[in-house]
């Protein structure tokens, strides 16, 4: 019999503490043709999505997928997600979490059928290497936003690179 991963465990548990504290748990998703998600709003195969108890319907978190009911711009939308996709879960306010390791996505990406999402739910974060303890600044999603909506060139991330202007996981130890 083959052992289950221990990441279905560790995204249940993170999930409950985020709950537990008051905070919004977000998951940052790499897309593929298993994923069901708004695909207008995924940036280089991937997106962010809120899963608190407020944005989705209908939440189960199993050991292979999370799959969940939720609204973008009023419409209602199932979101099927693969646990083995999860890049990272943590909290919005203070960006305490874990990163996953996934392994390069192949294919398109469903479409759920929505038309928009909010700028939370539409953010990004890259792949790290190896699970981390992750933080986010939420001041730097703002400020990520603002500098979106005032330009459509891409502006350099704090390394320099041309990222977009938008805010990425920074990794702790």
């Amino acid at each position: 019999m083959q052992e289950i991963s221990t990441k279905p465990y560790l995204l249940r548990a993170l999930y409950e503490w985020c709950t537990d504290n008051g905070y919004t748990p977000h998951i940052a998703v790499r897309v593929d043709n298993q994923t069901r998600v708004p695909r207008q709003f995924v940036r280089d195969n991937e997106i962010v999505l809120n899963i608190s108890f407020e944005a989705t319907s209908q939440l189960q978190m199993g050991n292979e997928w999370i799959e969940f009911s939720a609204r973008f711009s009023g419409k209602s939308h199932k979101i099927e997600v693969p646990i083995a996709n999860i890049l990272a879960i943590y909290a919005r306010e203070n960006g305490q979490g874990m990163a996953f390791p996934v392994e390069s996505a192949g294919g398109e990406a469903q479409d759920s059928g929505a038309d928009a999402v909010p700028a939370d739910e539409a953010d990004q974060a890259p792949a790290p290497a190896a699970p981390r303890a992750v933080e986010t600044s939420p001041s730097a999603d703002l400020a990520a936003a603002k500098a979106e909506s005032a330009t459509d060139n891409p502006q350099p991330d704090d390394d320099g690179t041309k990222g977009g202007g938008r805010a990425r996981l920074k990794i702790v130890k």
